[in-house]
């Protein structure tokens, strides 16, 4: 447990610490909001792949472990996750009216910029859901998403389940056994939905006012 809760801590500062470093370094190039998206993107970069390299060879034993290890943090980073996510569609707006002045380069950093925030956003988000799908089914009582397996889920199978919910808005080839289940899926749907109304509005926006 004390080691679940010393890498969560390493993976926070990591984070915040290459989102501060990229941040630092793009503001005086392009501004401040385009600092602040930056440094959030890479911020957001760094956690998703911190969480898939740790998750991603976790069998079904480790993987019922490691999701329900208490850790007080979690609430926290989830709310950090989905208030900086929305936030970041803000300053996405910001930079995108900043590309209508600047000139041919700075444009095209910041047209950048924008579209890595939002995808690193929606990949946040999907990889928060991911491991609070693998917490909600081996929480007591266990069960609550039917894999059509023998086999225990490991994080894959919830990696599957959580991306091809942010994708597709639907369930696939699995069955929702339970409504603390579907509540999640509510929220995770809307959320992936917003994003990827923003996602084809700044590629819009791009080509208009870049073309």
């Amino acid at each position: 447990m004390a080691a679940r809760h010393t890498t969560v801590l390493l993976r926070s500062v990591l984070s915040l610490v290459v989102g501060v470093v990229v941040g630092v370094i793009v503001t005086p190039l392009l501004g401040l909001a385009a600092g602040l998206l930056a440094g959030w993107a890479a911020l957001a970069l760094t956690s998703v792949a911190w969480v898939l390299l740790t998750v991603w060879s976790m069998d079904a034993a480790r993987t019922r472990a490691h999701a329900t290890a208490e850790d007080p943090g979690r609430r926290i980073a989830r709310l950090v996750a989905l208030v900086g996510s929305i936030a970041s569609l803000g300053a996405v707006a910001v930079v995108l009216l900043q590309t209508r002045h600047a000139g041919d380069v700075a444009s095209f950093f910041l047209a950048g910029i924008s579209v890595v925030a939002v995808a690193a956003s929606w990949a946040l988000i999907q990889v928060d859901y991911l491991l609070r799908y693998a917490h909600v089914y081996y929480s007591d009582p266990v069960g609550g998403i039917d894999f059509n397996q023998e086999a225990d889920p490991e994080y894959t199978d919830f990696a599957y389940f959580s991306v091809g919910l942010g994708m597709t808005y639907q369930v696939a080839d699995t069955n929702v056994r339970t409504n603390a289940i579907r509540r999640i899926i509510i929220a995770q749907t809307l959320l992936a939905y917003l994003f990827g109304a923003v996602i084809l509005a700044t590629v819009i926006n791009l080509v208009t006012s870049l073309g």
